[in-house]
């Protein structure tokens, strides 16, 4: 039973990158999904979040830039990314939690990763020309 979130790479300013956070051994559809990211030298930060009713949610910094989608053939919630800028640089995160809403994820404090149900390991993005 694990999550796993990839993806990640180098890409120039303005452009795009899609993670994917696949799940195994359980369902995603009946979680809530969020995406977070650890910059370097800062805190982590919730992101974006899918909830299993359909909702989503996105932080300011990425509202309009980034989204989150959920594929229940493939088990997998993606963040599409685009108009990349170089403060996004970040390890990315995903996370599930069936208790959790999405208001409690998508925060500038989120909650330590041992207090969501599965949490995924890190994929790095890097946003430099």
């Amino acid at each position: 039973v694990q999550l796993q979130a990839s993806g990640g790479g180098l890409v120039q300013p303005g452009g795009s990158l899609r993670l994917s956070c696949v799940a195994s051994g359980f369902t995603l559809d009946y979680y809530n999904i969020g995406w977070f990211r650890q910059a370097p030298g800062k805190e982590r930060e919730g992101i974006s979040c899918h909830s299993r009713d359909g909702s989503t949610e996105y932080a300011d910094s990425v509202k309009g830039r980034f989204t989150i989608s959920r594929d229940d053939a493939s088990n997998t919630v993606y963040l599409q990314m685009t108009n990349l800028k170089y403060e996004d640089t970040a390890v990315y995160y995903c996370a599930a939690d069936f208790s959790l809403l999405c208001i409690a994820m998508v925060t500038t404090t989120p909650l330590g990763e041992h207090q969501y149900d599965y949490w995924g390991q890190g994929t790095l993005v890097t946003v430099s020309s």
